[in-house]
């Protein structure tokens, strides 16, 4: 079976203003994003699959100097959908009761006139899997150029050993080298770059 690289989308301009960039900011990398790819190493691929947003497309066409053809998107890879905090920061939340509310929750309230935590979760790790199922066949590696939650949500499932979510986080532009656990759905996973 394939190896598989996931990697974290380089940097937009909400990244760096401390935004929640979810399902339904679509930015695009910015200068520094750019910069920060350039002359960085990546395994050789096979596939591409990113999620639909433009900062993960520009960032595998940059990575691996693809067009859009040469890549799959999925969109059960999509980010989070943050609701009303969709594209704030921190600061312009500070104050708001719900923010609060969720962030006195430890992250596990939905958020609100967004997605829930589970519902976000259950749905990579099922894009997942379907890739996986799909790539079974397949000698060499494969990429999933996607977002930070959307790492720590299928390492929380299918990284070996096991951690929690949120210690799978991974700078943009990094990610995780994976390989099969023989004779499970596990993977093992090494830090990339």
């Amino acid at each position: 079976m394939a190896e598989i690289v996931l990697v974290r989308h380089s940097f937009t301009k909400g990244n760096l203003e401390g935004r929640y960039l979810g399902g339904r900011t679509d930015e695009g990398l910015c200068a520094q994003g750019i910069a920060l790819l350039e002359g960085r190493l990546y395994p050789e691929v096979v596939r591409i699959y990113t999620s639909p947003m433009r900062r993960c497309i520009e960032t595998a066409k940059l990575i691996w100097k693809v067009e859009n053809s040469q890549m799959q998107i999925v969109e059960k890879l999509r980010e989070c959908d943050f609701g009303d905090f969709e594209n704030k920061s921190y600061q312009e939340l500070d104050g708001n009761l719900s923010y609060q509310a969720w962030i006195d929750s430890g992250g596990t309230l939905p958020f609100p006139g967004g997605e829930s935590m589970e519902d976000f979760k259950a749905r990579c790790q099922e894009g997942f899997a379907e890739i996986v199922k799909e790539i079974t066949k397949i000698d060499g590696t494969v990429a999933l150029v996607v977002h930070g939650g959307t790492i720590m949500a299928i390492m929380e499932r299918y990284g070996f050993p096991e951690q929690s979510y949120f210690d799978y986080q991974v700078k943009n532009g990094c990610g995780y080298l994976l390989t099969p656990v023989e004779g499970t759905m596990l993977w093992n996973y090494q830090c990339l770059p």
